[in-house]
């Protein structure tokens, strides 16, 4: 072999002997780079997909029901009242004395401004007998309130705070509610039980509309209830119950149970009827007495067959006071009221219902049957004086 090829070869042999290592580790530095780079680019595409489902998950919270409860929250207060009884307290063992001691009770519920003024809401049961009445709010204020005036038969009261910026709910339709739809109940129960002053929130959907009720022993009527499976608990009488959009559409009032515990049956008082109670209440005090001018008897067979009546269905007029809006309006004795605005009449019981919800001003159509013929009448509700 030529000797200038072996000293060729010798030569390369060196170089590649000394660059040979250093070529090598960069290779390996490139192979370990790569390596980093597509770690990090899975580690910051994981990142993402964790973001998006973090959103996501965050967004599904974030839901009608939610934004609805925050937006009448605010306005939701606890109602801490003090009432006084009268207590019989046995003076003399063997002569049977007794004298009468005032004793005072704590009691609590709930309430909803319902204007930016400071009126309040909340059931004629919570603050009926009450000497003293604090109210607290969502972010810890304290005011004390006045009875405006209460509305004993429809279980309703106004009350009143004075103070600055009071957040206040908006009034629903409660004509417009859809048995099914969603209903939120919110409460403020615990007052000066615990330091947390935020409302309970329960949901459930509307269970039924036009609920009636007789007049109980306290001489309440219950009259065109709302009824829902939102938890009504203890202490939430007086709490609004609101629709989707954050409005009033009830008073939550009382409950159905055995064991003094929701049972998923609750009931409310619409908003439409509490409406026109606080209006008569802030304008007059008081719910003013309407004054009809006439008075009404059950059917029964003998009078049927007298009338030669077809059914037993209505309620016989025997009465009309002179110069009253049923002589005004064309009503006679011997009438049979068969019908009073929308409700159908087929005792006295029903007649009173009708009429539960009738305001002074108020015009109501009544459908009677005279001589085998129906006749609508338009009778104007006078305030008694």
């Amino acid at each position: 072999m030529n000797r200038n090829y072996v000293i060729l070869i010798l030569i390369l042999t060196v170089i590649v002997l000394i660059f040979y290592p250093v070529i090598f580790q960069n290779r390996e530095v490139m192979k370990n780079l790569n390596r980093e780079i597509a770690l990090e680019d899975t580690l910051n595409r994981k990142l993402a997909v964790k973001d998006l489902i973090t959103e996501e998950v965050y967004s599904s919270r974030r839901n009608a029901i939610t934004n609805a409860a925050g937006i009448v929250e605010p306005a939701v207060v606890s109602v801490n009242v003090i009432k006084t009884q009268i207590v019989k307290r046995r003076r003399s063992f063997f002569f049977g004395f007794y004298d009468e001691v005032p004793y005072s009770i704590q009691g609590i519920g709930s309430g909803v401004i319902f204007s930016s003024d400071g009126f309040i809401l909340t059931n004629a049961h919570v603050v009926e007998g009450a000497t003293e009445i604090k109210i607290i709010l969502t972010d810890t204020r304290q005011f004390d309130a006045i009875v405006i005036g209460i509305d004993t038969s429809h279980d309703i009261a106004v009350i009143k705070i004075e103070g600055d910026d009071l957040p206040f709910a908006k009034f629903g339709d409660s004509d417009d509610i859809i048995i099914g739809e969603w209903a939120i109940a919110l409460g403020n129960p615990y007052g000066f039980l615990i330091k947390d002053s935020k409302p309970s929130v329960s949901v459930g959907v509307i269970s039924a509309i036009n609920r009636d009720f007789a007049e109980n022993k306290d001489g309440k009527i219950y009259r065109h209830m709302v009824q829902t499976d939102a938890a009504i608990n203890p202490g939430n009488s007086g709490g609004p119950l609101v629709n989707i959009y954050g409005e009033i559409i009830g008073i939550n009032t009382f409950i159905f149970s055995e064991s003094g515990g929701n049972i998923g049956i609750g009931f409310a008082i619409p908003v439409n009827t509490v409406k026109k109670s606080a209006r008569e209440l802030i304008e007059f005090g008081k719910i003013r007495q309407i004054w009809f001018g006439f008075k009404v008897q059950e059917l029964n067979q003998l009078i049927a067959s007298h009338l030669e009546l077809k059914s037993l269905d209505g309620v016989l007029v025997n009465y009309i006071q002179r110069k009253s809006p049923a002589e005004e309006a064309g009503l006679k004795e011997g009438d049979i009221i068969i019908k009073i605005n929308r409700n159908v009449i087929k005792d006295t019981r029903d007649a009173e219902l009708a009429v539960s919800d009738i305001s002074v001003g108020d015009k109501i159509e009544i459908s009677i049957l005279r001589n085998d013929i129906v006749v609508k009448l338009i009778l104007k509700a006078v305030e008694y004086k």
